[in-house]
């Protein structure tokens, strides 16, 4: 799995750990933590409410919101597309912005006196979606407990609920909340998009310096070490060849075979191999059998292609 079509989840990934980990080396991690007491009810620093979502407050949070980020955002996003993705991440970020509000009114009196730092309420909303959304590949049992192939996601998302209690499972609460309101679209926050000003000018600006998002290609073809390039091989024009010897011509002189003449011609051992994997067959059937060279150049060409698909290409030329 890779970022491919996936700008926004990159984004999210990178823009976290680089403020997480910058606020950690300048020492400014106080500016991102909230309480109702004394920042929202004394000093009336609301602004605490929008910037502890930018950063993590610990290594270990970082590595399970990128970790759940990057196993479930990319395929949130790519069922969305990257437009609707980021729409639902904005919405998801103001709706839980005010239900935290709501939650350190309601109950810091009981003890929820903070919430947790990062995008946590992000991340549970995408949570969500993604187990309305994506379906399990496999199942299996662990000493009797069905289980599957998302089950890690939602035990890792579990330790990061359960991690700085109970500010921590408040966020989860209320991005498990959030996620369920834009799914069953009560306020109609599905139909909302970012505006094309805003796409077309993170299209030009800000998607570049995210990086590529093209996955690798791996090459089918075995290279030796320390080489990066297939190099085409020296050919010999010295033809080693074991077809029979023709005949004599009228004149008394017999033909030389050219290199080229005894490439094309087949060979004692190559009519015995024809024989026994039953090459000459297509080749009466009207089915060519492709040279090792132009296997070689069609694979070069397209890397992604299966060497049989390619074979069965050049047979039907």
């Amino acid at each position: 799995m890779s970022f491919e079509n996936t700008s926004v989840t990159k984004a999210l990934i990178a823009g976290s750990a680089l403020t997480s980990i910058l606020a950690g080396m300048f020492d400014v991690k106080h500016y991102f933590h909230i309480q109702f007491v004394p920042h929202i009810s004394r000093h009336h620093q609301y602004w605490r409410l929008f910037v502890h979502h930018l950063a993590f407050s610990n290594s270990s949070d970082l590595f399970l919101g990128v970790v759940i980020l990057y196993n479930v955002g990319v395929q949130i996003e790519r069922q969305f597309g990257s437009v609707k993705f980021a729409s639902f991440a904005l919405v998801s970020i103001m709706v839980s912005t005010l239900l935290e509000l709501v939650s350190l009114m309601l109950f810091h009196r009981v003890g929820l006196n903070f919430m947790s730092l990062g995008p946590s309420a992000l991340i549970f909303s995408i949570l969500y979606q993604y187990s309305r959304i994506v379906p399990p590949v496999y199942n299996y049992r662990i000493f009797g407990i069905p289980l599957s192939n998302k089950s890690l996601n939602y035990v890792l998302a579990l330790q990061m609920a359960i991690s700085r209690l109970p500010g921590s499972a408040a966020v989860a609460i209320i991005g498990i909340l959030t996620g369920q309101l834009y799914r069953s679209d009560l306020a109609g926050f599905k139909s909302y998009r970012i505006p094309p000003y805003v796409v077309r000018f993170s299209t030009n600006y800000l998607l570049p310096l995210i990086g590529s998002l093209r996955a690798p290609r791996r090459s089918n073809r075995a290279l030796p070490d320390g080489a990066t390039t297939l190099e085409v091989p020296f050919q010999n024009e010295e033809v080693i060849t074991t077809a029979r010897t023709p005949a004599a011509s009228p004149s008394g002189t017999r033909n030389i075979t050219s290199p080229d003449n005894a490439a094309s011609n087949p060979t004692v051992m190559q009519e015995w191999v024809d024989t026994l994997t039953g090459r000459g067959e297509r080749a009466n059937a009207g089915i060519r059998a492709p040279s090792e060279a132009e296997i070689v150049q069609v694979t070069s060409m397209f890397p992604d292609i299966d060497r049989a698909v390619v074979i069965g290409a050049l047979q039907r030329r």
